[in-house]
């Protein structure tokens, strides 16, 4: 999803040395977005959207505001990207930690472990995907929404699982179970702090048993 403008930017200096320097012009290239995107996550999650212009963004970075226009066309593009890159990684990475794995309370438990572990390293995009999505439009907004139904559907179907495997009677909807299990995850950018407190690992345990039993109205779950 990078954008074609920045894709030229390095056009120029393609030279005659062939594969070698184009495969450095890319690394370069990807570190230096991974660098302003970096900057710009951290400055949105702290100044707000609508604070945080291109010019801001640009000083955070450290580099020209016409630097920065090689890169990204618009501020848009910039949360675009961040929401894209974080879904598309917790999507991506969820499914592959539950490839093999049976059990829906097991996999209730590692959905929880991967979006805490995510976000324990990625507080700052925490933050902007739980508070800026309706400051993307058109096609921005329904490709964000679409990954973020996409990673909610897996969710949903972790809890339904849940229920149905254990003959769960209460009369619980599923949809605002599913939505109380993200409220909980999407709050830890207030009170957590992973470098003071209790170990990534350790916050996601407690968070999935508490859901679980209640989900489940029962203590019988053990916790590991």
């Amino acid at each position: 999803m990078i954008p074609r403008r920045s894709q030229r930017a390095f056009e120029g200096e393609r030279g005659s040395s062939g594969g070698n320097r184009s495969a450095d012009i890319r690394g370069n290239y990807d570190e230096r977005l991974n660098h302003i995107l970096e900057a710009a996550t951290g400055l949105i999650a702290r100044d707000g959207y609508e604070k945080a212009s291109m010019r801001a963004v640009a000083k955070e970075a450290g580099v020209s505001l016409a630097g920065l226009y090689h890169y990204f066309d618009s501020k848009e593009r910039m949360l675009f990207l961040i929401q894209f890159r974080t879904f598309t990684s917790l999507v991506n990475g969820l499914r592959e930690k539950l490839h093999g794995v049976e059990d829906p309370v097991e996999q209730l438990r590692l959905l929880v472990r991967c979006h805490v572990g995510y976000f324990a390293a990625n507080m700052a995009a925490l933050k902007v995907c739980s508070h800026e999505l309706d400051s993307l439009s058109g096609a921005a907004y329904e490709e964000a929404r679409r990954l973020r139904r996409e990673y909610y559907a897996l969710a949903h179907g972790i809890v339904e699982k849940v229920c149905v495997a254990h003959a769960s009677e209460n009369a619980l909807d599923r949809h605002v179970a599913t939505m109380s299990l993200f409220g909980m995850l999407n709050w830890l950018y207030r009170w957590y702090d992973p470098k003071r407190g209790r170990s990534p690992s350790w916050v996601a345990n407690q968070l999935a048993e508490q859901f679980i039993h209640g989900l489940l109205g029962t203590a019988e779950t053990t916790t590991r």
